[in-house]
């Protein structure tokens, strides 16, 4: 079989499961509205979930920002793309969520990438979470060192791989808030068991950085835990895009070293990093966004309480409704499109088979009304 004909087969069994992947082209684009095709939309599959991708304060940074600095980094961190905003952040991240250093990543994907790759060693192990996302387990299998994975959210089945004999070191992986199932994890408990056996807590709190906490500091704050790796990302709450490492002095150092995605890529752009300062300001100063994101959740909730018993257990901005069926899914997705509300079906391989689910996201954006309408939607496709 050639090029050609593998990549066919592999296209034709992706359509026959009913699970190929279309890109939308989309026009303007919020946290509460959506247009495609010349037709508006309520957003509900954004991870705006603060409101803030289009506020004034962090849109004007960007544009000073590029004035002053220009468009891209020019180069690695390591040559020339290293600039006084990149520094000031770093600095200002850590103070913030109280490590002595951070390091900043271009994406989430690449934090977690870059971190992992780096620390494991052929005689380690990796126990992270199976419904862990897809970055922290490609980044752990691709790893010389050994991946277990633990039942979701379970500290006894933790326990129960950390009870197994290893040469090396032990790294716990985990996430603040799930992006699938939009539950949090048990972080202390995980925590404790990782520290007994003499390991390390990795947190991926791209979810939850923005949204709980004092101050927006996220999952582990709110719970009172202090991850000895501690990766937040800036294309949800903070409404931009990137990420950050939270870590101890001689980890930062090591990963400045042996970091590869960190040495080869290009920096983030000085003018990306003036719009994260601004947004990190709208994050801290952002109690009242909080506010309504958690009364838009419970509002949701509330009103989706009939729903068959298919809503997920969740009190974050990800609602997960399931349907089991690939199919089903896709037909619902069409249905709420057809009434105004963009939501968006997830289907394996992203979750696992028979757990296909419309994705709701809701927004500190979102009026009452925007709610109340989708649960109208919902109720009459659920009654036909």
């Amino acid at each position: 079989m050639g090029w050609p004909q593998r990549l066919d087969a592999a296209l034709s069994a992706r359509h026959e499961q009913g699970r190929y992947r279309q890109r939308t082209v989309s026009g303007q684009a919020d946290g509460r509205s959506l247009q495609v095709d010349g037709c508006d939309y309520l957003n509900f599959s954004a991870n705006d979930y603060l409101g803030l991708s289009h506020h004034p304060a962090i849109v004007r940074a960007w544009q000073q920002g590029a004035d002053r600095y220009g468009v891209g980094a020019g180069g690695s961190a390591h040559i020339t793309g290293y600039r006084q905003p990149q520094a000031e952040l770093e600095a200002e991240l850590a103070d913030w969520l109280g490590y002595p250093r951070a390091l900043l990543f271009i994406s989430g994907f690449a934090a977690n990438q870059a971190t992992i790759h780096a620390l494991a060693g052929k005689h380690d192990r990796i126990l992270a979470d199976k419904l862990s996302h897809a970055s922290l387990l490609e980044a752990a299998s691709l790893s010389p060192a050994t991946l277990r994975r633990f039942q979701h959210n379970r500290p006894d089945s933790l326990a129960t791989l950390l009870a197994g004999d290893c040469a090396g070191e032990t790294l716990v992986v985990t996430e603040g808030v799930f992006s699938m199932d939009g539950d949090r994890a048990p972080l202390a408990a995980l925590h404790q068991l990782a520290q007994a056996h003499g390991g390390w807590l990795l947190v991926d709190d791209a979810h939850g950085i923005g949204t709980c906490g004092a101050q927006g500091r996220g999952s582990c704050q709110q719970q009172g835990v202090r991850p000895e790796l501690l990766i937040v990302t800036f294309g949800k709450a903070f409404g931009v895009s990137g990420a950050a490492l939270l870590c101890d002095e001689a980890t930062a150092d090591y990963l400045l070293q042996f970091a590869r995605h960190l040495i080869y890529s290009t920096a983030m752009p000085p003018a990306q990093v003036c719009a994260l300062q601004a947004a990190l300001a709208c994050v801290q100063q952002g109690d009242e966004r909080r506010q309504r994101l958690r009364q838009n959740i419970a509002r949701f909730r509330a009103g989706a309480a009939g729903l068959r018993g298919r809503l997920a257990a969740s009190d974050s901005a990800i609602q997960p409704l399931l349907s089991g069926d690939d199919a089903a899914a896709m037909t619902l997705a069409a249905r709420l499109r057809q009434q105004g509300c963009w939501v968006s079906a997830i289907r394996p391989p992203t979750v696992p088979p028979g757990t296909a689910r419309l994705r709701i996201t809701l927004s500190a954006a979102h009026l009452p009304d925007d709610i109340d309408h989708l649960l109208e939607v919902l109720h009459a496709a659920d009654r036909e």
